[in-house]
């Protein structure tokens, strides 16, 4: 990671962990409501997120923080209810989707070079 952690790092890691869990609950529960429209905004509001993360951070540890809460919420959501039912189902495709779709733009973001990133060459800086 580029830098020290600061009050204002943590803030932000600790922000983009519940903006993960909020992203992923919303994104949750709109794939199944309307499966192909709400799937591509469930992935597009993952992506955001994701890409916010890096751009925010400079790093990956921001699209890991968004990531973390992303999968915290599906975990929360397929926990069973007291009643015995889930609050997520499993039935459909829509899920699955959302699910290795979610984890391919993590990792896209999370390994996805800016133009911060590249170290300035001597021979530029001299023109």
């Amino acid at each position: 990671m580029t830098g020290t952690w600061t009050a204002g790092r943590i803030a932000t890691v600790l922000g983009l962990l519940v903006a993960g869990v909020l992203t992923g609950t919303a994104g949750w529960l709109v794939v199944d409501l309307w499966l192909p429209g709400g799937l591509l905004l469930g992935l597009l509001a993952l992506f955001g997120l994701f890409l916010g993360g890096r751009i925010a951070l400079g790093t990956g540890i921001g699209v890991g923080a968004g990531a973390a809460g992303w999968f915290l919420s599906y975990v929360f959501l397929s926990l069973p209810r007291p009643e015995g039912d889930f609050l997520l189902s499993s039935s459909g495709i829509g899920m699955y989707a959302y699910l290795l779709g979610g984890v391919v733009l993590a990792v896209m973001c999370a390994t996805m070079n800016g133009p911060g990133d590249r170290p300035l060459s001597a021979v530029k800086a001299a023109r």
